[in-house]
């Protein structure tokens, strides 16, 4: 079933209308859907190189605001499916601690899920459950979906098509590790 959710992705970046499949993907892949826009992204800059801006803005936009999806999904739920099941369980407290919890670092959890594989609908639905400020987590996404998708864009119109490989098997990890670093040099500074 994935193999064919992943082909029917690629047979969209050939199509006419690829720019309103590519906002779409990137609309319900923020709440829903399993495969990530970069797969429509990556093709789509490399066939016209020249609207890699217009390409990865729209990627950004409709990501985002499938954001603000996945965050209503999860505010909306919690009320209605998950405060009654955490009340059947004697739970609300523990979830009361874990969201006082994902909210003091909610922004650094967007970011991170923004820039990596991290599922970023784990995170979007996430902070809705939790009430993370919504404010803060619209500039946390824009900021991390915009990175990584004009990143992507900006590789591929100027290096073309061996960048392709690089980007589908490594940047995940090299952002990983840039986000780990950034932690670790907030980390570093707060505590020394």
């Amino acid at each position: 079933m994935l193999r064919r959710l992943y082909d029917w992705t690629i047979s969209l970046a050939a199509s006419r209308h690829a720019l309103w499949a590519l906002a779409v993907v990137s609309f319900v892949e923020s709440s829903v859907f399993p495969i990530p826009p970069h797969l429509l992204l990556i093709p789509m800059v490399i066939a016209a190189p020249r609207r890699a801006w217009l390409i990865a803005g729209v990627c950004t936009v409709a990501s985002v605001l499938g954001g603000v999806l996945g965050y209503y999904i999860g505010a909306a739920l919690f009320t209605q499916i998950g405060q009654p099941v955490l009340e059947f369980y004697g739970k609300t407290a523990a979830f009361d601690s874990f969201a006082a919890k994902f909210n003091e670092v909610g922004a650094w959890a967007v970011l991170f899920a923004g820039l990596t594989p991290f599922p970023y609908k784990v995170i979007t639905i996430t902070s809705g459950a939790t009430g993370l400020d919504f404010g803060t987590f619209m500039l946390a996404s824009l900021i991390a979906r915009g990175a990584i998708f004009f990143v992507i864009a900006g590789l591929l119109r100027v290096f073309g098509e061996p960048i392709r490989e690089f980007i589908e098997r490594r940047l995940g990890l090299v952002f990983t590790l840039f986000c780990i670093l950034l932690i670790g040099g907030f980390y570093v500074v707060k505590y020394l």
